[in-house]
């Protein structure tokens, strides 16, 4: 009787044929003299750099130092913003849609095995990019959505929580009361409104000591969006991009600008042709502007980090301060440190 071969098993075999005739002699090393040598691991980034990305950092540090798995590091970095409810961009306490409700998207990709899990418009479960891992894990798709999602994660034991904090409803009350003069919802008088429609999201990427890469995108979405709006975060190539032959890249901002360019692979494509994983960032950062006909006619902003497989790292936003550049926060053997970027157009 022959032996079943799944259809996932079969695809990763036919994926792992074919990244070895690719990659056979090419894998990126440091020069030493005469010698090769290997990045020694291991580093875990995130996105957030100043806002809480030290924090993170130091949840999956942990995993990682004691020789645990970049996969692990990079879930339980992830936790630790998802259930933060000071965090409005993230898992529990993140903005709502234009109804009031917390919508999340979680993206994972386990270099190791390239395999793949994503969920998108998740409801009242706190922790999206760990139902992520176990669609990736736990099932023979990629991508679950909707109310599918929740039930799939219901059903792995997830509990359902409200996820709109007291801080995030009052954000999106002054939102609902100062969008239409017109209407007939009316702010305090005393309320001073200058609120900007925010995004957010978390990139966490890590090598760990076998050198195997993996990575985690994971948000709320665009505040007050469209019910049902899924923007970069959760699909692979877009918000998420891991080859663990290259390297690893994730974005934040503007995800339908994201989506149209596909973003993170376009990253770790760059680095694999031998861009830098900041030239890399930078780059892609310039095709967008390209697409609307160069900075002028940009009003959004986007934002890419990126490691590649020697450990070097990069973070380039479309527009911002310059005295306030584009940060990562950084942990590996020597500490926590923040990587400053590069903004492409400084305003």
């Amino acid at each position: 009787m022959k032996d079943k071969i799944s259809r996932r098993n079969f695809l990763k075999h036919s994926a792992g044929i074919g990244l070895g005739a690719s990659f056979l002699g090419k894998f990126p090393y440091i020069i030493t003299g005469r010698k090769k040598t290997y990045f020694q691991g291991p580093i875990i980034i995130n996105s957030h750099g100043r806002r809480g990305g030290a924090e993170a950092n130091k949840v999956g540090w942990e995993i990682l130092s004691s020789g645990g798995s970049a996969l692990d590091a990079v879930e339980k970095a992830t936790n630790v913003v998802e259930t933060n409810p000071e965090d409005t961009s993230v898992g529990y306490g993140g903005l709502p849609n234009y109804e009031g409700v917390v919508e999340l998207d979680a993206s994972v990709v386990d270099g190791k095995s390239y395999n793949m899990g994503a969920v998108g418009a998740l409801r009242n479960i706190k922790t999206p990019c760990s139902v992520a891992r176990l669609v990736m894990e736990r099932t023979d798709h990629i991508f679950l959505v909707g109310e599918g999602a929740l039930r799939f994660a219901k059903m792995h034991g997830f509990k359902e929580y409200n996820l709109l904090t007291e801080k995030a409803r009052k954000i999106w009350l002054r939102w609902k009361e100062h969008l239409n003069d017109n209407d007939d919802y009316f702010p305090p008088a005393d309320d001073d409104y200058g609120l900007k429609r925010p995004t957010g999201t978390i990139n966490v990427l890590a090598i760990d000591k076998n050198g195997d890469i993996a990575g985690i995108t994971s948000t709320s979405g665009l505040a007050f969006k469209v019910p049902g709006r899924v923007g970069d975060s959760p699909i692979i190539g877009a918000g998420l991009y891991v080859d663990n032959n290259v390297g690893a890249a994730g974005a934040t901002g503007r995800g339908e600008e994201v989506i149209k360019v596909c973003g993170s692979f376009l990253v770790v494509e760059n680095m694999r042709n031998g861009m830098s994983p900041q030239k890399a960032c930078e780059d892609v950062c310039h095709r967008i502007i390209n697409n609307y006909g160069g900075p002028q006619n940009v009003k959004f902003n986007d934002k890419f980090i990126a490691i590649n497989k020697n450990g070097e790292i990069g973070c380039a936003a479309i527009r911002g301060r310059k005295e306030r550049p584009p940060t990562v926060a950084v942990r590996d053997a020597n500490g926590e440190r923040t990587y400053k970027g590069k903004y492409i157009i400084e305003v």
